[in-house]
């Protein structure tokens, strides 16, 4: 039996920002807390943000989410968020600061500690309650502002997804011009990350037509305007048609993930490198492609199809002429990953959540195999 369930109020084009104090004030957020990081702000999106409200309204700010959301950085947030007496986030940002937004609204609905939500042994059922969250991306690629889950780096060193219908933001306002001063290698990385989106979750085996109709529909328009939106960052079309993919993306992945995912979540653990989860998935991206095909049915013609390719094109070799394209690195090496780093990737690759919705199930040398070729 399949279980279709699409919940999020998304407001979606050039100035939507301006319905943001209408959803503050539906969701019962008086005082908000803005979750988001220091380069969001110093953009002046944080201002973009703040001049909707008017005057009179306190606020709480936040800018000190780190790339890959540590717990440290949670419960440092969560800290400020009971000190200032908020009762709602506001998370700005791209997929980190959502995320850490949404941890922060757990938290402040549940309690802690974090760990203890981990859907791999149930802890879902321990969620009580979740503070409202309004989610305001200002890239396009994560689309946790309509998923139903967010990633963080827990103490003891796991990257670890955590899901519920409940994690779900009561609005999403996804306005365009928030993206347009976003950087050309930014912009690849997150493209990318949205691309594979598509592509994991219509692979996904999970039963759901409307998703992978969704997925499909993405995919069309983040492979025909991520080259311009990498080159030109003013298109106002292509932002658009980046930010409708990023957004397609995260709701298609109620489906699930995959492969991809499970090892960009490993590798982004890896604290001495600190790496960028959209680029992760664009490296990882082909040696999946390839992996998966012999269990995916009629699912890759149907790729090509959206993509525009062939009837006979290599998927993965598209994929790597695109990341060569749009200035992406070729491999884990040059991005610092070493030899020394493949065992531990493949244990928690194959712990990961996303493992578990790959449509080919992977064994400890299949995975390795798929690190080896992303080298």
């Amino acid at each position: 039996m399949a279980t279709l369930t699409y919940l999020t109020t998304t407001h979606f084009d050039f100035g939507a920002i301006g319905q943001l104090p209408a959803e503050l004030q539906k969701a019962g957020i008086s005082k908000p807390f803005i979750a988001t990081d220091q380069g969001v702000r110093a953009a002046g999106l944080v201002d973009a943000v703040t001049n909707t409200f008017g005057t009179g309204m306190e606020l709480s700010l936040f800018d000190g989410t780190p790339g890959n959301p540590t717990e440290e950085a949670v419960m440092k947030a969560f800290d400020q968020y009971t000190a200032d007496g908020c009762d709602g986030v506001i998370a700005l940002g791209g997929g980190s600061s959502m995320d850490l937004g949404k941890a922060v609204a757990l938290l402040a609905g549940s309690g802690g500690p974090l760990a203890q939500y981990d859907p791999l042994v149930g802890g879902g059922k321990l969620i009580k309650a979740v503070a409202p969250v309004i989610a305001v991306p200002t890239t396009a690629g994560t689309g946790s502002e309509v998923s139903v889950g967010f990633v963080i780096i827990l103490d003891d060193g796991r990257k670890m997804t955590f899901a519920s219908p409940l994690f779900i933001p009561k609005a999403a306002i996804c306005d365009p011009e928030l993206t347009m001063g976003l950087p050309a290698g930014m912009t690849a990385a997150t493209g990318m990350d949205a691309v594979t989106h598509c592509i994991e979750a219509f692979l996904a085996p999970t039963i759901n037509p409307p998703a992978d109709g969704v997925a499909l529909d993405g995919l069309w328009r983040g492979w025909r305007y991520l080259p311009t939106a990498v080159r030109d960052g003013q298109n106002r079309e292509a932002r658009w048609q980046m930010m409708m993919c990023s957004t397609e993306g995260a709701l298609s992945f109620i489906k699930g993930l995959g492969a991809v995912h499970a090892m960009s979540h490993a590798a982004g653990r890896i604290k001495r490198l600190n790496l960028h989860h959209g680029t992760l998935n664009a490296v990882f991206l082909p040696a999946v492609l390839r992996f998966n095909e012999p269990e995916s049915g009629d699912k890759y013609p149907r790729l090509r199809q959206a993509m525009g390719l062939k009837p006979d094109a290599d998927i993965a070799d598209a994929i790597s002429e695109m990341n060569a394209t749009i200035g992406l690195p070729r491999g884990l090496r040059a991005m610092g990953i070493e030899d020394a780093d493949i065992p531990e990737l493949v244990t928690y690759a194959k712990q990961d959540l996303s493992a578990l919705s790959n449509p080919r199930r992977a064994s400890d040398d299949d995975f390795e195999a798929m690190i080896n070729q992303s080298l």
